[in-house]
C-alpha cells in the first residue's frame, strides 16, 4: 500500500511521504489562490474551494483563516457557514451535512499520533474520519477529535473538546464534551 492508501484506510503512515507532501503543498498553494480572489467575487471563491474539496453544496460561506491539510477528503453540504479561523485536518474523510455552522476558531482533526514514543518519533500518524451531521452548531473555540461523529440537530457549547461521538438532538458541552441536554 502507498502511503496515502494507508492513511485513507485507518492505518499508520508516514505523513513525511513525498506524495502527501506534495499534497498538501497543492491544498496550501490553493488555499492562499482562494483568499487572494476579492471578498465581493464570492462566485469565484467557491469555484475555487470546489475545486478544493472532495465535494461541496451549492451555497457555503468559508471566511478567512481557513487551513486544510490535503482538502480532497473534505466534503460540506448545502448552507454551510464556516467563521473566522477554521481549521480541518482533513488526513482522513471529514463529512459535514446541510446547515452546518462552525463558530470562530474551530478545528477538526482526524489526525492522530502513536502512544509509543519511537513510532511518534520516526514520523508515523493515523488518521480516523469525522462526520458531522445536518443543522448542527458548533460554537467558537470547539475542537473536534478524530473518529467522531456528531448528529443531527446537535448544538456544540463554546470551547468544548469532542473526543466521543455525540448524539442526534442534544446540546453538550465541555471538555470532555458531554450531554447536558436533549433539544425537543
Amino acid at each position: 500500500m502507498t502511503e496515502k492508501q494507508k492513511m485513507l484506510a485507518g492505518q499508520l503512515y508516514n505523513a513525511g511521504e513525498p506524495g502527501l507532501l506534495k499534497d498538501r503543498e497543492h491544498a496550501s498553494a490553493q488555499i492562499f489562490e482562494i483568499f487572494n480572489i476579492h471578498p465581493s467575487q464570492k462566485e469565484e471563491r467557491q469555484k475555487k474551494f470546489r475545486q478544493l474539496f472532495g465535494s461541496a453544496g451549492n451555497a457555503f460561506t468559508i471566511e478567512k483563516g481557513f487551513h486544510c491539510d490535503y482538502g480532497y477528503n473534505i466534503h460540506i453540504g448545502e448552507n454551510f457557514f464556516a467563521n473566522v479561523n477554521f481549521t480541518v485536518l482533513d488526513c482522513a474523510e471529514v463529512r459535514i451535512g446541510n446547515n452546518v455552522l462552525i463558530g470562530p476558531n474551530v478545528g477538526i482533526y482526524t489526525a492522530g499520533h502513536p502512544l509509543d514514543t519511537e513510532q511518534r518519533i520516526s514520523g508515523l500518524e493515523f488518521a480516523y474520519p469525522v462526520t458531522i451531521g445536518d443543522n448542527v452548531w458548533i460554537g467558537g473555540s470547539v475542537a473536534i477529535l478524530p473518529n467522531v461523529t456528531i448528529g443531527e440537530n446537535a448544538v456544540i457549547g463554546a470551547g468544548s473538546v469532542v473526543t466521543k461521538n455525540i448524539p442526534a438532538n442534544v446540546v453538550a458541552v465541555g471538555n470532555p464534551c458531554r450531554v447536558i441536554k436533549e433539544i425537543k
